[in-house]
C-alpha cells in the first residue's frame, strides 16, 4: 500500500518519461516514512482528451489510495511528499495535484500468488 494512480496529459511525454513521472512519486511516497518500498504500487493513465478549467492545460493528477486508519497529517504529509517530488520535475505552466483517499480497510482482499 499505497495504489498510487497518476493521471496526466499525453503532451507532457514531449518533456518527461513515464518512467520519471513513476519515479517521482514512487519517491515521495517513499519519503513520506508511511510505507515500505515494495508496498507501492504505482499505475500511470495518459490523457489525450481533457480540459482544465477553460482551456487545455497540461496537468498531473496523483491519488493515493491507503488502507483507513492514517491520521489527517499523515495524509497530509503523504500528499505533501509526493507533491514535492513532482515539483522536482520542473514543469511549467501545469497543473499539479495529489489527492489521499482511504480505502475501507473491511472491504479490502489481497492476493499475492
Amino acid at each position: 500500500m499505497p495504489h498510487c494512480i497518476v493521471e496526466f496529459s499525453v503532451e507532457l511525454e514531449d518533456v518527461l518519461t513515464p518512467a520519471m513521472l513513476m519515479e517521482a512519486v514512487y519517491d515521495g511516497a517513499l519519503g513520506s516514512g508511511l510505507f515500505e518500498g515494495p508496498d507501492i504500487k504505482t499505475r500511470l493513465v495518459a490523457y489525450t482528451h481533457y480540459q482544465v478549467g477553460d482551456e487545455q492545460k497540461p496537468f498531473v493528477h496523483m491519488s493515493a489510495k491507503i488502507l483507513s486508519g492514517r491520521s489527517s497529517e499523515q495524509k497530509q504529509m503523504l500528499a505533501q511528499s509526493i507533491l514535492d517530488k513532482m515539483r522536482v520535475l520542473a514543469l511549467a505552466n501545469i497543473s499539479l495535484t495529489v489527492e489521499v483517499l482511504d480505502m475501507d480497510r473491511s472491504s479490502y482482499a489481497k492476493c499475492v500468488n
